[in-house]
């Protein structure tokens, strides 16, 4: 692991042995932190969200935590750097729990992230989408 650089083991709420979704107050307080980033959109899937910045996706929120897709742009601004999944068999992300109440610095990772996401080239299926017509 490289310096700096801690892995954080999600411990997500339970309720009767069940993992629980995120609930609407931490979600509320989450945009609210967000407020200052253009562009912010939310959009719920299977009890978790997903947040946009300009129609990208930036960052999940599961289990009551939010988690921000790591870029080196977003790496930059976070000490330490604080990986986890954010639910079984997912990619590590960067987990913002140390960030969420500062909300000048969480608006600072978001935007960075995506600048260098929307920077970055279009994936595979994105293309192929638009190839498509869809």
């Amino acid at each position: 692991m490289k310096p700096g650089l801690r892995c954080h083991a999600s411990q997500p709420p339970m309720l009767l042995g069940k993992t629980v979704a995120t609930d609407a107050d931490f979600m509320r307080y989450v945009t609210e932190q967000l407020r200052s980033v253009t562009g912010v959109t939310v959009r719920k899937m299977f009890g978790e969200y997903a947040v946009y910045v300009n129609a990208r996706v930036v960052a999940l929120v599961c289990d009551n935590r939010l988690f921000v897709k790591p870029t080196k742009g977003g790496r930059a601004l976070l000490d330490p750097v604080v990986e986890a999944a954010p639910y079984p068999g997912a990619k590590l992300y960067l987990a913002l729990d140390d960030v969420l109440d500062d909300s000048g610095a969480l608006a600072r990772v978001f935007n960075a992230t995506a600048a260098e996401l929307a920077a970055a080239p279009e994936g595979k299926r994105t293309l192929a989408k638009k190839r498509q017509g869809n």
